[in-house]
Order: structure tokens, then sequence, then C-alpha cells
């Protein structure tokens, strides 16, 4: 499809920007740490990812689909399916893939190194759903590549799922206040930012759940939805037990992270295990 990259440009900066003026209207939790120093570092690593994927891969997921199409390759495109059901369960497979996936950097210790940076951080802000380690964003790329290659989605499908799944990443990790009757509405269709903070909370069994990025009906299906944090929104200590220093979340330390820094206990395994203790 022409124009791909500015479509998906435009959407990204546009909903970059309306969850941060909702951050700064109608804020959930006090951050921290100063906002100016956090999104520093962390559109930092969205810069170097970026540079990273476009220097690592000569292809991206649209060319792959439209070769598959061409090709015959992949199961959608052997399956004499409407257009409009091969479109949503080309998204819908693609999103399960991103659940599965992030289970699985849970569960591998190798991978958890890497994703260790993303529940690093100290405060969970829109630009935290952009936090991951270039390494990690690489593995990413081939795991997607991989999967477009097999299922064979549609162009549109994997151009709308790549949108959605940037869309849904920053609103997830938005800090704003969304009000409590919408919230359990809204999260029956889409991961709501209280569902996912469970997600970043310090304790490991809230850590190891609400897996989802997207749509919330994988987490119920397979067991790891958690409803609220236990000690509530406002009173939840975000990021990990081994990792409180405010001075490590710049840009140099976060990069490195993934080869200094210790695992804790937040092994997949430890899921429904007591909670962790925070020590101060």
């Amino acid at each position: 499809m022409e124009n791909e990259a500015q479509i998906r440009l435009a959407f990204f900066f546009g909903i970059l920007l309306v969850v941060a003026g909702l951050e700064i209207l109608a804020p959930r939790r006090r951050l921290n740490s100063p906002r100016p120093i956090r999104w520093l570092s962390n559109l930092g690593i969205v810069a170097l990812s970026t540079v990273a994927v476009r220097l690592a891969f000569p292809i991206i997921g649209v060319q792959v689909a439209a070769a598959a199409r061409e090709n015959g390759w992949g199961l959608l495109n052997n399956l004499a399916l409407p257009e409009w059901l091969a479109l949503l369960l080309g998204i819908l497979a693609l999103d399960l893939v991103v659940y599965l996936q992030h289970l699985m950097f849970h569960a591998v210790p190798l991978l958890w190194r890497l994703h260790m940076m993303h529940h690093a951080d100290l405060d969970i802000d829109v630009t935290t759903g952009l936090r991951f380690h270039p390494i990690e964003i690489m593995i990413s790329m081939v795991i997607k590549l991989t999967v477009i290659a097999a299922l064979g989605p549609s162009v549109p499908a994997v151009i709308l799922f790549e949108i959605i799944l940037n869309g849904t990443a920053m609103f997830n990790h938005g800090n704003f206040r969304l009000p409590l009757a919408l919230d359990r509405y809204l999260r029956l269709l889409v991961v709501t930012p209280d569902m996912h903070r469970v997600h970043h909370s310090v304790t490991i069994r809230e850590t190891n759940s609400n897996f989802g990025f997207n749509f919330p009906w994988w987490d119920r299906l397979f067991g790891t939805y958690r409803a609220q944090p236990a000690l509530g929104h406002e009173g939840m200590a975000i990021g990990l037990a081994q990792f409180r220093d405010p001075r490590k979340n710049n840009l140099f330390s976060m990069l490195a992270l993934p080869f200094v820094g210790k695992t804790g206990s937040y092994a997949i395994n430890r899921h429904g295990t007591d909670p962790d203790i925070l020590k101060k």
C-alpha cells in the first residue's frame, strides 16, 4: 500500500500527543521522576530501536504479506474466505502471537533479561509503552516476519494490526484516569490503562498477569487475567524489586541492563505466588 509509512507515523504521533495530553489533564498516579528526563531516555530507546531495525532488516511486514499473497504462502492465502473475514482473522491471529510472545519473554530467562528493561521503569506513562530494548525489538521482528509468511494475512490486515498495536501500547501504558464505569466495559474490548498497569506492579504475581497488548480476551481465556492490583493503583509500586535507583534509568544504563542486571524472582513459574516484598 502506498504511503503506508506516512499513515503509520501520522497515527503514531497523533495517539502519542492525545495520550500525553490526557496524562497532563487527568493523571492517574503521581510520577516519581521528572517527565523530561524519562521521556528523553525512553524516546531515545525508540530512536535507537528504529535505526537498528532499519539497518538489520531489508524488508518489513507489509512486504512479506505482499510476497505471501503473490506466491500463495500462508494459511489464509489458501482458504476461500471473504475478505472481511480474512482481515479479521489475520488481525486476531497476529494479536494472539503478540500475547504468546510476551508470555515467552517472561518465561525464558535469556529473553526476560532483555524484557526487564521495559519493566524497570519506575513510572508508567505513554513512553513506557515504547520502551523496549533494541535487541528485543529485533527478535520480535524476526517472529513477526515468520508468522506473517506462515499465516498469510493480507497487506491491509498487517497495516491495521501495526497501527492498532502501536496505538494500544501507548494507550494502555497511559498515566491517565478513566471513569471506573467506562473502564469496566471498555476492558471487555480492549486492554485499558488500569488493566495493563497491574502488569507493571513490583509484585511478582501481578507482574505475571495481564500480558495482552491489544485485546483482553487472551488473558481471560488462558487464566492470566488479574482485575486490580492488591494495593490499588495509587498505592502499588511500579517496576522491579531489584531496580529501584532512578539514576539507572538513563539511556546507557538501560541498554546495559540485560547484560549486568539481576533477573530477580520474576520467572513466569512464580505466577500465583505470594507478593514480593519491596525492600526500601
